[in-house]
């Protein structure tokens, strides 16, 4: 018997040109952003906790980054990993010019690859502590001493190369400071990509120990600074402050868990919203897949598609050099 039903929405499910041209959200190598590891090792490292993903030596960078280059990726943050007996309460390290994330900028602004560099403003690989800011006399983080010191490393990666930095701290008042130094400093063209909404999640552990964070084998709490998960409206205020300082694109940290945020930035917000599927949320569908239990390319497509489809106009991802080539 075949039924006169008004509605057949199968029609436009009947077959894979069908599908293709109803399809209403597409991902692009365009979208992403490639969380770069590096490193002073001598040869790329891979990260246990983070399969196929590795952290790069300066020699081997630039030959890297032309690979992904000619993918279609074009935008890029770069994590670095500081020698232990260069890191110290303050995270001084952040303001040597040597450093290795400004040489690595250096090497990869001088040549002539056409790519956007983006500079992870944070403190925490460089200091002993795992905290991402400067701590007070009781081993609280100090809120305006941290501030100072992101600033005036905002005008180190600057002057190193970086199109882009990244504060991702979530001090209170740090993107007008950074804007206004910025500005005092002639770099008025650099752009910042704040970590507006950046929350005290499970997800970030294989970051962590991809930059040889003190945070490896103990827990560092950062409820302080980070947001409570359970708190949108909190989020929401994070998110218009960091758009009334200056802020250039809005980020919401991690991205699947809270696809809500991100949603809600995107259709309140005249700015880009980038989001960040951090490292537990590659590792767990890694891990899935080591075990035989998920397929891990359609389950990285299903949630960057998400992603995409809550709002985020790119994404921070480390599926992307793998993912980039099939779309």
């Amino acid at each position: 018997m075949t039924y006169q039903f008004p509605h057949r929405p199968r029609r436009l499910r009947s077959n894979p040109a069908v599908r293709a041209l109803v399809e209403e959200y597409r991902l692009t190598p365009a979208d992403f952003v490639l969380p770069v590891f590096i490193t002073d090792e001598s040869i790329p490292t891979e990260i246990i906790s983070m399969p196929g993903v590795f952290r790069w030596p300066l020699e081997h960078l630039q030959d890297q980054l032309k690979i992904w280059r000619d993918m279609g990726i074009r935008s890029f943050a770069l994590f670095p990993k500081i020698d232990s007996h260069k890191k110290d309460v303050t995270g001084s390290e952040i303001l040597n010019p040597n450093s290795l994330v400004y040489r690595a900028a250096n090497a990869l602004r001088n040549s002539n690859l056409d790519i956007l560099l983006i500079a992870d403003l944070a403190l925490d690989p460089y200091t002993t502590h795992g905290q991402d800011g400067v701590l007070d006399a009781k081993g609280n983080v100090d809120n305006d001493r941290t501030v100072e010191v992101l600033a005036n490393a905002s005008v180190v990666c600057a002057d190193a190369g970086f199109d882009w930095v990244a504060p991702s701290d979530m001090m209170d008042g740090r993107v007008g400071v950074i804007r206004s130094i910025l500005d005092q400093n002639s770099f008025s063209n650099t752009g910042i990509i704040s970590y507006s909404a950046k929350f005290a999640s499970s997800y970030y552990g294989p970051f962590r120990s991809a930059i040889n964070s003190a945070t490896i084998g103990k827990t560092v709490d950062k409820k302080s600074y980070q947001l409570n998960p359970s708190n949108f409206k909190e989020a929401k205020r994070e998110l218009w402050l960091d758009f009334e300082e200056g802020a250039d694109m809005l980020m919401v940290k991690p991205a699947e868990p809270y696809l809500d945020v991100i949603s809600y930035a995107s259709k309140n917000i005249n700015l880009p919203i980038a989001a960040y599927q951090v490292s537990g949320e590659y590792s767990r569908i890694m891990a899935a897949s080591q075990l035989g239990w998920l397929d891990w390319k359609s389950c990285a497509l299903e949630s960057l598609v998400s992603i995409k489809r809550a709002g985020a106009d790119l994404i921070f991802n480390y599926f992307a050099d793998r993912i980039a080539p099939d779309l």
